[in-house]
């Protein structure tokens, strides 16, 4: 995160150094802060997956398992020290997996970062066996080209293939580095075999921009336009087949019949999009929501300096059947409170409230906090709620990185704050509480209707 200037607390009208705000239908009910191993200079809150009553919290330092049967009173059941952010997480059964984006002296979790691309190093993925959530044990690291900055969980195509998979996102390949050489414009899959976690490795890189992708633009901030060099996310609708790419400089429709050959469907680029950042289906897989990572996450972009169309979402439509199927754009959404320049805030990582028939999400903004909007109609989205807390500290970067609705409550991976349980109640959401889900990675998506 960046440092930014420092402004005096309450000024103009904003809420005080660490002020708690919201709307009325949001509630903070609780909070865990950062605790060791996992606290500290070094500590960053990242991703979050969920299972049965259990939050499983990723860290920059390792990751944590929360018991949430209470979601009021959440519990520390235990907590792994394995540096290497940024530690994105997805669970599947006993499973429990760690993507390393960071150069380390080796795959253990006593490693130390390595920055010297010359000499020996390791980034990928690791996996954790969690059937004891007390006490989680290392199985496996795979190597992978440029690290792991984010991974999703893809399940087998097929229930003969006792498997899942990971499709691996990185960038920013380097010619200094033996593992990340350019071009880079490819994922890694790593096939894992549910009976033999321990036997997992790669089994496919598919070229997915042959072209090169968008060239990029070399700009001053805002305008400037990020080349494609890979991947940053990527989301999956099994079910359908389908798979949305934040990918840089461009925004994809994937088909994934073939689990190990993404198939590119539709493309598209926004002169407005600095970063494509994320992406998230609605619950019938016929629009996608791209977020602009303006500023990389340590720029103040919600004032009105930068506006509205910059750091925000885009809403797509998908129309058109099969390979006809094509991205429309339909709109910008962004926070409509301004931040002070001290906040870093942009649009991160969010997740769909499962009220059937409307298409309604949560989502992070870091130092804006977690807002919820409702996009059912594509070109006119509302916003329905928000949270969040004053500026920092002497201008110190942080807030909310991935806010998600499971089971009747929003759960947030503040940057320093720690674990953060916020209840909404409103009536055009509480239909949701009625969806139980089991298990909640992200960027899996599955039909919420379907138990």
């Amino acid at each position: 995160m960046s440092v930014l200037a420092a402004a005096p607390a309450g000024a103009q009208g904003f809420p005080g150094e660490d002020e708690l705000v919201s709307s009325a239908n949001m509630h903070l009910v609780a909070n865990i802060p950062a605790t060791d191993p996992l606290s500290g200079p070094d500590s960053v809150g990242s991703d979050i997956a969920f299972q049965g009553d259990y939050a499983f919290g990723g860290n920059y330092l390792g990751f944590t398992i929360y018991n949430i049967k209470n979601p009021k009173k959440p519990k520390i059941v235990s907590q792994v020290f394995c540096p290497g952010p940024q530690n994105d997480v997805t669970v599947a059964g006993n499973l429990l997996f760690l993507s390393t984006d960071s150069r380390r002296s080796d795959n253990s979790c006593n490693s130390v970062a390595q920055p010297d691309g010359s000499l020996p190093y390791w980034e990928g993925m690791k996996i954790f066996d969690v059937s004891n959530k007390s006490a989680p044990r290392y199985i496996q690291s795979i190597d992978t080209d440029c690290g792991s900055h984010t991974h999703t969980l893809v399940p087998s195509a097929s229930s003969a293939d006792r498997a899942v998979y990971l499709y691996i996102s990185s960038y920013s390949p380097n010619a200094s580095l033996p593992r990340c050489q350019p071009p880079h414009d490819s994922i890694s899959i790593i096939r894992v075999p549910l009976d033999n976690p321990a036997s997992a490795s790669v089994v496919a890189k598919p070229v997915l921009f042959p072209d090169g992708g968008n060239p990029g633009l070399p700009a001053p901030f805002p305008t400037g336009r990020t080349a494609t060099s890979g991947c940053h996310d990527l989301t999956v609708y099994a079910e359908k087949n389908l798979m949305a790419g934040a990918c840089m400089g461009d925004g994809v429709l994937f088909d994934i019949s073939d689990r190990l050959a993404p198939r590119t469907i539709s493309r598209v680029q926004d002169t407005n999009f600095a970063f494509w950042h994320s992406a998230t289906f609605n619950n019938e897989g016929t629009k996608v929501i791209f977020t602009d990572e303006l500023g990389g996450g340590g720029a103040p972009t919600c004032n009105p300096t930068i506006g509205p169309l910059h750091g925000a979402d885009g809403v797509y439509d998908v129309t058109g059947t099969g390979d006809n199927r094509r991205l429309e754009f339909r709109s910008y959404f962004k926070i409509s409170r301004t931040q002070t320049d001290t906040e870093n805030c942009v649009s991160h990582n969010g997740s769909l409230i499962p009220v059937r028939g409307r298409d309604i999400m949560v989502q992070a903004w870091y130092q804006g906090g977690m807002q919820v909007w409702d996009f059912t109609d594509s070109a006119n989205p509302t916003e329905i709620g928000f949270l969040e807390r004053g500026p920092l500290p002497n201008g110190e970067g942080g807030g909310e990185w991935s806010v998600y609705y499971y089971n009747g409550f929003i759960y947030g991976s503040d940057i320093v704050k720690g674990l953060d349980v916020v209840e909404l109640n409103d009536p055009r959401t509480n239909p949701a509480r009625g969806v139980k889900l089991t298990e909640l990675n992200v960027q899996t998506q599955k039909h919420f209707d379907r138990r």
